[in-house]
């Protein structure tokens, strides 16, 4: 029997990460030793008591049931706290929150709630690929915003204005900015909602970024004043907790818009298992001790993968936040797949291309800080090999021939 699959898939693939890593599985299988610096998952564990507070809560005999499909109490209020202290944010944690199973899951959520065939979404380019696959699978029109390097990877929102935008129901939006590193911005972010005002656009915040290696303190798009007006934001400890694989994130913004999508996941999930949701009251709880012990370890990892890049030709821009470094391919490679091949086959390591990121990020290559720094010294001797290894064959195909 063969079933067709269902048309909203017919432009969406698997996940570039998903075939990714399949293939980089394969050749350490085969005894390659591949050091990946593609994926941003923490390789740090949790704060302590994070993992003591999941493996109490376990203990209980009662933890193991179904749990309400808006969390506990008690994590809503520590996510309203967290605002409250981060950002100045004042929620109400029974209506102006909803913790979800990772802010990848609350993406399609809020698609799925708002979206169908006819409507149009702004997405970046660059940008996160799941931003065109949710547009894609719930039948609406995308319409790339272009971001450069030129520009600031801002969007102009001034040309955006002179277009037709009577279809735009959603803008995905995303700063600090992944790939890119570009940090939030305030008065850019007071033009963003004063757009979305006049064009009757609810704008969708994705901010996971904010608290790794900002040297500005972070900053929440509900913040600027009207903003709950038009504007709900996506937030997740993954990064910023290093509680990526727990699956933890959140959805903020004005009561009525929270229950729409409240009607969509309560028909998707059966809610958070409670012992994760007991932790993750624990790491909103911690201070900023927490936090500058965090970026310290990876500002001496960024150090490195400076480096690394250097020494492959490229030049990262300064004032990048967030897990990743982006840089411009140099001249002598098409795009960065071509560099991000060549790196893979000669020195066994991963680089991921800009180019999966929409075509504006054809000309780049980012690299992760998720690994440790011996593994990022040997991921980087490994590029210095091969200059050497070159500039050898170089220097003997110079040499004269008997």
């Amino acid at each position: 029997m063969n079933t067709p699959i269902a048309s909203r898939l017919a432009h969406t693939g698997e996940y570039y990460f998903s075939r990714k890593l399949r293939e980089l599985a394969a050749l350490n299988a085969a005894g390659a030793n591949i050091i990946s610096l593609g994926i941003g998952s923490p390789d740090l564990p949790p704060h302590p008591s994070v993992i003591a507070a999941l493996a109490q809560a376990a203990a209980q005999p009662t933890a193991h049931g179904y749990q309400g499909y808006q969390g506990t109490p008690a994590l809503r209020g520590a996510m309203a706290e967290f605002y409250q202290r981060q950002y100045g944010v004042a929620l109400d944690p029974a209506t102006e929150i909803l913790p979800l199973l990772g802010s990848k899951e609350g993406l399609m959520h809020i698609g799925m709630t708002f979206l169908e065939a006819g409507d149009a979404v702004l997405i970046p380019n660059p940008g996160y690929p799941t931003y065109r696959a949710v547009a894609e699978i719930c039948g609406a029109e995308v319409r790339e915003y272009n971001l450069t390097e030129a520009t600031g990877w801002l969007p102009d929102l001034d040309a955006l204005a002179a277009t037709d935008l009577s279809r735009v129901k959603l803008m995905l939006v995303n700063y600090p900015h992944m790939p890119t590193g570009t940090a939030a911005n305030m008065p850019f972010l007071t033009r963003l909602v004063a757009f979305a005002t006049v064009h009757n656009i609810l704008l969708v915040h994705d901010n996971p970024y904010g608290f790794i290696l900002n040297e500005t303190p972070p900053v929440s798009l509900l913040a600027v004043p009207g903003a709950r007006e038009v504007a709900i934001e996506l937030n997740s400890l993954s990064k910023s907790h290093n509680m990526a694989g727990w699956r933890v994130g959140l959805l903020a913004g004005r009561a009525d818009v929270i229950a729409n999508v409240l009607r969509f996941k309560s028909n998707m999930d059966s809610g958070m298992f409670l012992p994760v949701q007991q932790a993750a009251v624990a790491a909103l709880a911690l201070g900023d001790d927490w936090f500058r012990e965090l970026n310290a370890t990876y500002r001496a990892r960024r150090k490195l993968v400076v480096e690394l890049l250097q020494a492959l030709g490229c030049q990262p821009a300064p004032g990048q936040t967030g897990l990743f470094i982006w840089a411009a391919v140099p001249a002598g490679f098409a795009d960065g797949y071509a560099l991000s091949d060549a790196v893979l086959a000669e020195a066994r390591v991963f680089l991921t291309p800009g180019g999966i990121f929409g075509s504006n990020g054809n000309g780049y290559i980012r690299a992760s800080l998720c690994q440790p720094v011996g593994l990022l010294r040997e991921a980087l001797e490994r590029i210095q090999n091969i200059k050497k290894d070159r500039h050898a064959e170089r220097s003997e195909a110079s040499l004269p021939r008997e």
